[in-house]
């Protein structure tokens, strides 16, 4: 299996002891691991490939790789997380939030959406971590819910305002310093330092977007079993353990701290439910992973 999704170990371990199939694990980020793939092609040694977002799969998926998840899995599996060509399926989520530091942020001061970052106002006080595939992610949903043209004018307004960090934790680090007022990142983050001592976040609370904002946008993390696999029925069932009920408790019983999407178990009870979020609705199969490169690269951002 390549994994670019951390979280997919337990759940690959719980996997094995259930089914005594031992699992290889490749691990590296989802771009590199999908374009590893498409280089490799029939030749892949990869059975499964999960990913943490979903831009990945597609690329994947657009070289004509991956199998079709079968019915089982699929019924186990809300729709809002199969994209539409059911060639992969999601199995974990995380949300897109604003952190912001409390001390220099009241909640009527925060924007109303997430394309109001491109103001001027924003100059010099909002942070991204514009390199990687999380923020990426967000970028595409913002595209697929805003258009090209609203997009890239974001995208040039956040080159003019925001400072660049490397990683997530970097951009909630910052926040929390008081460096930046606030950033973009996913929920989890924030969460996973609470959960211990808050070391990083104590001077920070969540803005959680609504009205099916684009940066109300649910990523979600995929998994296929690529056609050249020797190990269909073994990579099947896989799949369809990630996505079964034993697969997602561990997940929700984890310090992962990711939403759980399928089978009806419920997400860790210390995140914000998942029936409070109110995200826009994206076709998974149509977030354009290669279309945001290409944008980001123009407005100077990567």
């Amino acid at each position: 299996m390549y994994s670019a999704q951390p979280a997919a170990k337990a759940m690959v371990d719980g996997f094995t002891q259930e089914t005594g199939i031992k699992v290889d694990i490749r691990s590296g980020s989802d771009s590199e691991l999908a374009n590893q793939i498409v280089q490799e092609g029939d030749a892949s040694p990869a059975d499964v490939f999960v990913t943490e977002n979903s831009p990945a799969m597609n690329l994947v998926q657009s070289k004509g790789l991956f199998a079709r998840v079968d019915d089982l899995t699929l019924s186990q599996v809300p729709e809002r997380f199969v994209p539409g060509n059911r060639e992969w399926v999601g199995f974990a989520a995380r949300s897109t939030v604003l952190v912001y530091n409390t001390k220099a942020l009241a909640p009527d001061q925060l924007p109303g959406s997430i394309v109001d970052l491109a103001q001027p106002r924003w100059k010099d006080k909002i942070g991204i971590a514009a390199a990687g595939a999380d923020f990426q992610a967000i970028v595409s949903a913002v595209l697929a819910v805003e258009g090209e043209a609203v997009t890239q004018q974001w995208l040039d307004g956040l080159k003019a305002n925001a400072k660049i960090y490397r990683t997530n934790n970097a951009v909630l680090t910052a926040v929390n310093a008081g460096e930046i007022q606030a950033g973009v990142i996913y929920h989890y983050y924030w969460y996973k330092d609470r959960a211990q001592a808050g070391a990083i976040s104590a001077n920070t609370e969540l803005k959680f977007f609504s009205g099916k904002d684009a940066g109300a946008f649910v990523s979600t993390s995929g998994a296929g079993v690529l056609k050249s696999s020797a190990k269909q029925a073994q990579a099947q069932q896989l799949v369809r353990y990630l996505t079964g009920r034993n697969g997602q408790q561990i997940l929700a019983d984890s310090n992962a701290l990711e939403y759980t999407v399928a089978s009806g178990v419920p997400a860790n009870p210390k995140l914000k439910p998942f029936t409070e979020l109110d995200p826009p609705a994206v076709d998974l199969a149509t977030l354009n992973g290669p279309m945001v490169v290409s944008m980001m690269q123009k407005a100077g951002l990567i």
